[in-house]
């Protein structure tokens, strides 16, 4: 055989290796390689030629094989083929629609798992188990308890017999119209709730009879967690599938609130109505159907410390709500149209009452307290949740400081006010106070009224009650803080072109019946045209005086004009600097007036601003809660944000200027014993409220003092003058005001440091104002302007008297004195004023809502607004207040 022929191939493997070793050796030993073939062997043979030759290469082969075809042989698919193995770039990532019909498939049925094992584990409300609340137990400051209170003991569970249909009916319409057909479930409810949740929102969605029923029930977690709407949803479910309607809707009214403490339709009935459920008739079913729509907001009575709660907002809401369900109860056929027809008068409640263990002043505390609670709170506890009880709730109240202040205010009313020898005078005296601690703002006291199961309106919060001439400090303020304008640049004036007020080079025209001017001198006219006339107490007069010794004598007028050459905006935004709430406390009105005290602020924002003064400027929101404890857990812990209001040169002014006030001016008997006292009195138009606000460095307390009738079934409550009360022939801020603040001051500070305020630095510069020339000295003592009728009492005639005059706008009206407008200095001013300006929609008949505290106090209109003594413009007065 040649040794040129060719032979078969070798397998792979060994027999190749060795085959290619024989061929090396040849070459080596210089035989001839066999020339190269053309290329006509057959495909089968090519590729045998190909092959790997060594068992390296062939895994190699291999492993590359394998990453090409996702397995280890090529082709051969996994038993999860992702990623994919026929499929390249993003593709491969992409699941298959069996993989995904797979994957869904299998969330369903674990979903279904859960939701089987859910159902199975949760049980049926047990309406006597739900009905055992559990009352709120609140604290001193000291952490000794002061009071429990919550709706526990006013519960009582009846059965379905006793609960009239008209009140089963007026929820369906009102609240779920397919109550008896429906499985329970408010599907789309429930995803509007999960939607709101998951954007961080307002958990609540549409609820069911049945989902409130069950909400109810759950009193031990009222948290609106998503745990919590899944253990709704599967709790109403199982109750849908295993309660019968009526037990559903018996259970239901059994546990609802109905506010004033009454849980159950039995206990809202005797509530409001003094009378078993079963006697309640259609037009009674519909109000108490409304207070499920939340009683904070539909009780006709108001609801103490809660933002647009007061009682004439609530019964406007209660009567609309009311008439609307009764509507449609007669739509869905549940009512007959002449029956409704026989319900046009509002079946108005009784009034609310107080149970025994908050009497006194411990109701008024309780009330302050759950409100500051409820309206600072971050957990979505409102009125009706702290109503299931089960709360700790620390407070700031310093219980030796509130029986103290209780001890002032009665002494004084015990001493002076006899309603039964001066009827017509001495009704209806009411007193309220506040004390705040000046470096943390807590309240540490309060007086609301005589007792809180008697007088239902808390006198520490919003009464209505306008503040006269302790306003004042905030129009100094403002003037130390953004500065007079320039007459010869336009209103808006940067920081620049204003000039900061010094107290005590400043000099305005102290005159009786000053024409108010705007700041660029032109005469202020009202709408009418007509000018403004300011006046004082007294009708007296003081010629060019500096700020300090216009404070000190509570004059008015240069008061009002420093208010308009700062700006009234300047002025507002000064009171709420220091703590005022800019809301329907703090009047809207642009008038002269404003400045001197036109708003009604309660005693504890008037306590609370001035405690910025007295801090250098510190301001601090008061607040009565520092802590609330559920079930071991703290929920709520108050953190105080100070800010830095007024720098301490303009806070420090405005102390050392009203130490001058209780020093030599209307607050001497304010005077403490050892102790520096800054603070101002104010008396309002008509002689209608008389105010003290002082404070040391170490507290800040605020007094009034007012007429007004407290029945609850008056809609036509407004304040009524105090001429004559207590024997006085008119009230001022320095008379019953200062005396109780002065006997609560020295028994409260008995044994604290004895501390002084800060030096002022000096600040500002001097400025004229009110036609005060450079030339002029300041007067040492106030002068009186005749009067043609007697400044302590109100005028038959309009054009004799006014709280403001006013003329036509022309230059012959002019004051009648000689020197600046001509009076010589002939008396001096020892008291405080009833008569000077007035101001547009400021009677004293307001109601409003503080922040801290709603009041049921009646709203002011320019119709009610009348006073004999005559208007700002001459006739009935449908603006006014004049302060001291």
């Amino acid at each position: 055989m040649s040794e040129h022929r060719r032979k078969p191939p070798q397998p792979q493997g060994e027999g190749g290796g060795r085959a290619a070793a024989r061929r090396a050796a040849q070459q080596s030993s210089g035989r001839r390689a066999a020339p190269a073939r053309e290329t006509t062997e057959s495909p089968s043979e090519s590729y045998e030629e190909e092959r790997p030759t060594s068992r390296a290469e062939a895994r190699r082969a291999a492993q590359r094989g394998g990453r090409r075809g996702g397995g280890g042989e090529p082709g051969k698919k996994r038993l999860i083929d992702y990623p994919r193995h026929n499929k390249t770039g993003v593709l491969r990532w992409m699941p298959s629609w069996k993989q995904t019909a797979a994957l869904g498939i299998g969330f369903a049925g674990s979903v279904l798992i859960a939701g089987s094992i859910a159902y199975a584990t949760v049980g049926v409300p047990d309406v006597k188990e739900a009905a055992e609340a559990q009352n709120n137990v609140y604290y001193w400051a000291d952490g000794k308890q002061m009071a429990s209170a919550g709706a526990g003991p006013n519960r009582q569970i009846i059965t379905i017999d006793n609960i009239p249909e008209a009140m089963q009916n007026a929820v369906i319409s009102a609240e779920n119209k397919s109550f008896k057909d429906d499985d329970g479930i408010d599907y789309k409810g429930i995803g509007r709730a999960l939607f709101n949740m998951a954007r961080g929102g307002n958990v609540q969605g549409g609820s069911t009879i049945t989902q409130q029923f069950v909400k109810n029930a759950l009193l031990g977690d009222q948290s609106q967690t998503l745990d919590r709407k899944f253990k709704e949803m599967f709790i109403a479910m199982k109750v849908g599938n295993t309660m019968g309607k009526p037990e559903i809707m018996q259970g239901y009214l059994n546990t609802s609130y109905y506010g004033r403490g009454a849980s159950g339709i039995q206990a809202a009935a005797r509530t409001y109505y003094n009378k078993d459920a079963k006697e309640l008739n259609a037009s009674q079913c519909a109000f108490l159907a409304t207070l499920l729509k939340g009683p904070t907001y539909y009780d006709p009575a108001g609801t103490t410390g809660i933002a647009n709660a007061t009682a004439e907002e609530n019964t406007k809401r209660a009567k609309d709500r009311w008439s609307w369900i009764l509507d449609e109860m007669v739509k869905d056929g549940r009512l007959d149209a002449s029956e409704r027809a026989d319900y046009k008068e509002f079946p108005k409640p009784l009034p609310p009452k107080t149970s025994g263990n908050l009497s006194g002043q411990i109701g008024y505390l309780v009330d302050l307290a759950k409100a500051n609670f409820i309206n600072n709170n971050k957990e979505g506890i409102t009125s009706e949740i702290l109503a299931t009880g089960g709360y700790e709730i620390h407070t700031t109240f310093d219980k030796k400081k509130v029986e103290e202040l209780e001890k002032a205010v009665t002494k004084i009313y015990d001493a002076n006010i006899d309603p039964e020898k001066r009827p017509e005078t001495d009704t209806h005296v009411q007193f309220g106070g506040a004390s705040v601690d000046v470096k943390t703002g807590k309240i540490v006291a309060i007086y609301g009224g005589q007792d809180a199961t008697k007088h239902f309106t808390n006198n520490a919060d919003q009464t209505g009650a306008q503040v006269g001439s302790t306003f004042k400090p905030f129009v100094l303020a403002a003037a130390m803080k953004d500065g007079k304008r320039d007459p010869e640049l336009g209103p808006d004036q940067s920081d620049d072109e204003r000039t900061v007020v010094s107290p005590d080079k400043a000099i305005y025209d102290g005159d009786n019946k000053l024409k108010i001017k705007k700041y660029d001198g032109s005469v202020w006219t009202n709408e009418e045209g007509k000018e403004w006339l300011q006046r004082n107490d007294g009708d007296k007069s003081y010629g060019p005086i500096n700020l300090r010794e216009a404070m000190r004598e509570s004059a008015n007028s240069p008061f009002v004009q420093l208010g308009m050459d700062v700006g009234i905006p300047q002025v507002r935004q000064a009171a709420v600097d220091a703590g005022l709430r800019d809301d329907d406390t703090l009047s809207k009105s642009s008038v002269p007036s404003f400045s001197i005290g036109i708003s009604s602020p309660s005693a504890i924002r008037m306590a609370g601003a001035y405690a910025t003064f007295a801090d250098s400027g510190q301001q601090r929101d008061p607040y009565s809660v520092t802590k609330v404890v559920k079930e071991g857990k703290t929920i709520y812990q108050h953190v105080g944000k100070p800010k830095q209001a007024f720098s301490a040169p303009v806070a420090d002014n405005v102390t050392d200027v009203l130490k001058t006030v209780v020093e030599k001016g209307t607050g001497t008997s304010a005077q403490l014993s050892g102790r520096e006292v800054a603070g101002k009195t104010g008396t309002t138009d008509g002689n209608k409220s008389a105010w003290f606000v002082g404070y040391t460095p170490q507290l800040s307390t605020a007094i009034d003092m007012y007429r007004m009738d407290d029945d609850a079934n008056n809609e036509n409550r407004k304040f009524e003058e105090m001429f004559g009360t207590g024997g006085q022939e008119k009230i001022h801020g320095a008379s019953f005001p200062a005396d109780i603040w002065h006997d609560y001051m020295e028994k409260a500070l008995k044994g604290e440091d004895i501390l002084k305020f800060p030096q002022p630095e000096p600040i500002g510069e001097a400025v004229f104002g009110g036609g005060a020339e450079p030339s002029e000295s300041p007067s040492e003592s106030p002068s009186e302007e005749p009067s043609e009728s007697p400044s302590e009492s109100p005028s038959e005639e309009p054009s004799e008297s006014p709280s403001t005059e006013t003329l036509p706008a022309t230059p012959s009206a002019s004051p009648s004195c000689t020197r600046l407008f001509g009076c010589e200095d002939t008396s001096t001013s020892g008291g405080s004023n009833t008569s000077g300006g007035s101001d547009q929609g400021g009677t004293d008949a307001g109601g409003g809502t503080d922040p801290g505290g709603a009041s049921t106090s009646p709203t002011p209109t320019a119709e009610e607004s009348t006073d004999e003594g005559g208007g700002i413009f001459g006739g009935p007065r449908g603006f006014g207040a004049t302060q001291d």
